[in-house]
């Protein structure tokens, strides 16, 4: 499996938004490495947006581009259908219910066999979690001092698409988010635009 090797805190810098949560990942961001303060191009644009979806949700750009072809054969539109779609990723879910402290982390989880849908072992991080899936932890995983222990204390996210349920050790996606739900910081109009070129 692909995995992204370059340092974290530089690519914050380079987007210019903290994609990772950690309080340090702007620290050396004062814009004096910001390419001499260049104004971006419309294509330079288009493609930091894209860079920046990417890298909230931590994937690929072959992935990436086959959620935005997927994207583009919808009736609704396509870049709220793109975010819609990564955010409904098992990886993103298990992260946003609080399972982890980031993205990556709940990735590892997945793919280690702690998360279960439905009462099933789900290992595919990209798997697309429906409305009304059970989310929950593996019995023998609740024993884990750190996983119990994000789960108990991380509030990261209450959005309301998700309920997070504390007795049963889950979570469900009781709906489909709406863009405003949707807690990332992006312009979809300008990936789509990068595409349709």
């Amino acid at each position: 499996m692909a995995t992204h090797r370059e340092p974290r805190f530089k690519l914050c810098r380079r987007l210019g938004i903290n994609i990772y949560g950690h309080p340090k990942a702007l620290k050396r961001g004062d814009g004096k490495n910001q390419r001499g303060g260049r104004k971006a191009s419309e294509y330079g644009l288009q493609l930091m947006e894209k860079q920046k979806v990417k890298a909230y949700y931590g994937i690929m750009e072959r992935q990436f581009l086959r959620y935005v072809k997927a994207s583009q054969k919808s009736s609704e539109m396509t870049g709220f259908h793109l975010l819609k779609s990564l955010e409904c990723r098992l990886d993103n879910l298990v992260y946003r219910i609080g399972f982890s402290r980031s993205i990556r982390q709940a990735r590892q989880m997945v793919t280690h066999g702690h998360i279960l849908v439905n009462g099933k072992r789900v290992d595919i991080p990209s798997y697309g979690v429906k409305v009304g899936d059970q989310i929950s932890l593996r019995e023998k995983s609740r024993k884990n001092e750190m996983i119990v222990q994000n789960f108990q204390e991380l509030a990261s996210f209450n959005v309301p698409y998700i309920e997070k349920q504390m007795d049963q050790f889950g979570g469900k996606l009781i709906r489909l988010p709406e863009r405003d739900e949707i807690p990332i910081d992006a312009n979809e109009r300008l990936i789509v635009e990068y595409y349709s070129k």
